[in-house]
């Protein structure tokens, strides 16, 4: 009964693909001028529900977050295709041949913890 029932959606389908069709095709030989500023009409409706929906749509912060980390994936392995040469060694880098330390991480912090207190845990 399965095979018939999916049989059965795909014969409608079809036939409602092949009305179509012949419209289409008996629009476009009854008058093809009108067709033709029906189809640029609605291609200019499309557009311009495209260009609102994508001025006015807010990305959520996930996909801003998501953007920004692919962002910095690509500039990360960017670096490191810099670095080395064709034959896979790195090159020494500007800070190593100057001198300069790197700049430290500031937006990093360490949370102080609870490393000295024992915990208290029952003896099995």
């Amino acid at each position: 009964m399965a095979f018939l029932k999916n049989r059965t959606s795909s014969i409608f389908a079809i036939s409602i693909v092949l009305l179509a069709l012949i419209g289409i095709l008996s629009s476009f030989i009854g008058n093809p001028t009108v067709f033709l500023q029906k189809i640029a009409v609605m291609i200019l409706v499309g557009l311009i529900v495209y260009f609102v929906f994508k001025r006015f749509y807010k990305p959520s912060p996930e996909k801003r977050e998501q953007k920004a980390f692919l962002r910095a994936a690509k500039k990360t392995a960017k670096k490191v295709h810099r670095k080395k040469t064709d034959d896979g060694t790195k090159h020494r880098t500007l800070t190593k041949l100057t001198g300069i330390k790197k700049k430290s991480t500031a937006h990093l912090t360490v949370i102080e913890g609870k490393k000295n207190k024992k915990k208290n845990r029952a003896s099995l």
